[in-house]
């Protein structure tokens, strides 16, 4: 099996990277095992992770530092001991998980239930060190390594474009609307009618529920979420009376607002008696909460991450056979450095995915 290809990519060296600075460099990949796959990226999309990592929003990033966690392509290389069914020429894809503490000193309680992504021995898909402790690095590159428990087969029914940011994007929603209940008779709010919001909506249409809302701060969304197959649509900025309208609407929200000045408080009023409201955007500071919000109708607030490998199976193949299409714009890998700058200014509607040029 030839291996003489380079791991090259989109390297960031400091936080101001994130303003379109990244370089393109050769970088050195984890140690082979035989537990892994190696990957010829096609596409990788792009996450608002990628600016938080990029600029240590988060907390600090070690750089240098390659993202992208929402990687599709073509499996050119298949450890002797990779797990599942995976073959050389398979269209695969890798999330924002890499690894955890599966196989280390036997699977902890999280991982045993199927549930790696809440693995306290988390490995993120890149600004990470794998088992060997080999640097993580991620999709915005030729090539990915990753071990192949986390690496999942792409359904024909799928196109690639659109499986790429279903790996973090899609299954950041997917996940707790699912969880939740997600269905008929149920009532969903999405907060935020961007990136991950719009997953949620397409997501909670497949799901059957008998009405799902848009929930943005300004009235220029509105065309934008009937389109995606909201049922109505709520703008917090140009509509003072917003909450009085809404109030106990809705029996579950998901929020993927990522301001620490969200009207948190506001959103909880919108919820009925013994409803949730799921956070899955992920603020770079605090965001202020009143407990009466949620003592008055004894409400629920949670938050959820990601998915588990057999989740992001599921929501594959919900894809396939529902044939939901994501709202994406390809844009060349070549072309990185603007799309970062062109996300973090609103441009895309809604998610930009790279694309190699072979």
């Amino acid at each position: 099996m030839s291996t003489d290809y380079k791991f090259e990519g989109w390297m960031g060296d400091d936080a101001a990277s994130s303003q379109g600075n990244m370089i393109w460099r050769e970088f050195q990949p984890k140690e082979w095992e035989e537990t892994d796959v190696d990957i010829k990226v096609t596409h990788s999309g792009i996450c608002g992770s990628d600016l938080h990592t990029l600029r240590s929003g988060w907390g600090a990033t070690e750089y240098p530092c390659v993202v992208g966690h929402e990687i599709v392509g073509v499996a050119v290389r298949v450890g002797s001991k990779a797990e599942g069914d995976i073959k050389v020429g398979d269209i695969v894809g890798v999330g924002a998980q890499s690894d955890s503490c599966l196989g280390r000193d036997g699977p902890c309680s999280t991982c045993e239930a199927g549930l790696e992504q809440y693995c306290a021995s988390n490995v993120n898909t890149y600004n990470a060190r794998h088992r060997n402790n080999g640097k993580a690095y991620g999709g915005y590159a030729l090539y990915h390594r990753a071990p192949a428990h986390f690496v999942v087969k792409i359904p024909s029914g799928v196109a690639p474009e659109f499986a790429a940011p279903l790996m973090c994007g899609g299954i950041t929603v997917y996940s707790p609307l699912k969880f939740h209940g997600a269905g008929p008779g149920k009532k969903v709010g999405v907060v935020g009618v961007g990136g991950l919001g719009h997953f949620a909506v397409l997501f909670a249409k497949a799901f059957g529920v008998d009405e799902v809302v848009g929930i943005s701060r300004r009235e220029n969304k509105r065309a934008d979420a009937i389109n995606l197959g909201c049922d109505d649509y709520i703008a917090t900025s140009d509509d003072k009376d917003w909450i009085k309208k809404n109030k106990e609407r809705f029996d579950l929200i998901i929020s993927t607002a990522s301001s620490e000045d969200m009207p948190l408080n506001g959103y909880l009023a919108l919820l009925k008696h013994n409803g949730t409201l799921v956070q899955v955007g992920a603020p770079e500071a605090p965001v202020p909460l009143r407990p009466f919000a949620l003592i008055a109708g004894r409400k629920n607030l949670t938050g959820s991450g990601i998915g588990s490998p057999a989740e992001i199976r599921d929501m594959m193949q919900l894809a396939a056979d529902k044939q939901i299409k994501p709202w994406v714009e390809l844009r060349p890998m070549s072309e990185a450095n603007q799309a970062i700058v062109d996300l973090e200014a609103g441009k895309p509607r809604f998610r930009y995915v790279l694309v190699n040029e072979w």
